[in-house]
């Protein structure tokens, strides 16, 4: 029989779901890391969404271990060379929040491009300033999508009712262009677009990939999303990219160090710079965690831990 590890909050449906295959399941959210290492040889499954790493020290003392299953898209907290050296199974629920992301991006671009979130402090404060808060218009606008896998493709399906042009670029897909969605290159994308939309996973190649020198390579001045990971975009950059004009806005659910009570120095101060500008549109990584898809998460998993049990 096997026996399954949580150690995030997850809604509960897969501990009934995984009940009724036969495993069995221990629910431990507040478990710690130390703890962790002490239990975790006696399961065959891991359940994790951020709480900590899963490195060679959590897989070696997870000798009967299966499957990982992480509850969401990014695969970043885990060492997932090493762990699939082992034999190790990898599972992962990215068509589970894409609607989630799909509809938090949009909905972030509209407030950014109309200054919805600047307009609505001042309403509250008294302040009736139209002229100030004029916004732009979606349609007419070119949409550049970086990565075109769930949830690039949720966003890019949300904008086709706006009337706006929508350009894509994945190093690793090609051929997923159609009439609504052009595939482009890279160059294409720093020639044409108005916004840009970043939706990739963190790896080597993409941490610190939008620093000065890739903000600069665009011909326009425009809008940044980020609703991917925040080590993409260093906020340096982003302070860059705002104080040159480069950048007409940037809005950000994700940043590169989202434990804001831990932020070095220098870091700290270009976070105060991007809180205190009207030209930022700030969210704490809710993107892909609406209601919908917390139990869409759990069901996904359920899932695949049970296709892939065999």
């Amino acid at each position: 029989m096997n026996r399954c590890l949580i150690i995030d909050s997850i809604q509960e449906i897969i501990i009934k779901n995984l009940n009724n295959e036969g495993v069995i399941v221990d629910y431990r959210p507040n478990i710690t890391r130390e703890e962790i290492l002490q239990v975790i040889e006696a399961y065959e499954i891991l359940v994790v969404r951020g709480k900590t790493r899963i490195d060679s020290k959590v897989i070696e003392k997870g000798k009967r271990l299966k499957i990982i299953a992480r509850a969401g898209s990014g695969l970043d907290i885990l060492d997932v060379d090493y762990i699939r050296s082992k034999g190790i199974k990898i599972v992962n629920s990215p068509e589970a929040n894409r609607d989630a992301v799909g509809d938090h991006t949009v909905g972030m671009l509209l407030s950014l491009m109309n200054k919805l979130h600047v307009a609505d402090k001042q309403v509250r404060a008294k302040l009736w300033d139209r002229e100030n808060n004029r916004g732009y218009e979606l349609q007419g606008k070119i949409v550049g999508i970086i990565g075109y896998g769930n949830m690039g493709k949720a966003f890019a399906t949300r904008l086709h009712g706006f009337g706006c042009q929508v350009i894509a670029y994945d190093k690793y897909k090609k051929g997923f262009g159609d009439a609504k969605y052009r595939e482009v290159s890279m160059d294409e994308v720093f020639d044409q677009a108005d916004i840009l939309s970043l939706h990739v996973p963190l790896t080597d190649e993409t941490r610190g990939m939008v620093d000065e020198k890739y903000i600069d390579r665009f011909k326009k001045s425009f809008f940044l999303l980020n609703t991917a990971r925040g080590e993409v975009v260093p906020m340096k950059s982003v302070v860059y990219g705002l104080k040159s004009g480069k950048l007409m806005g940037a809005a950000l659910d994700v940043l590169e160090c989202e434990k804001l009570a831990m932020l070095n120095s220098v870091q700290n101060r270009y976070f105060e710079y991007l809180a205190s500008s009207d030209k930022t549109l700030l969210t704490p990584h809710v993107g892909g965690w609406s209601y919908e898809s917390y139990e869409k998460i759990s069901k996904v998993l359920s899932e695949k831990i049970m296709a892939n049990l065999g």
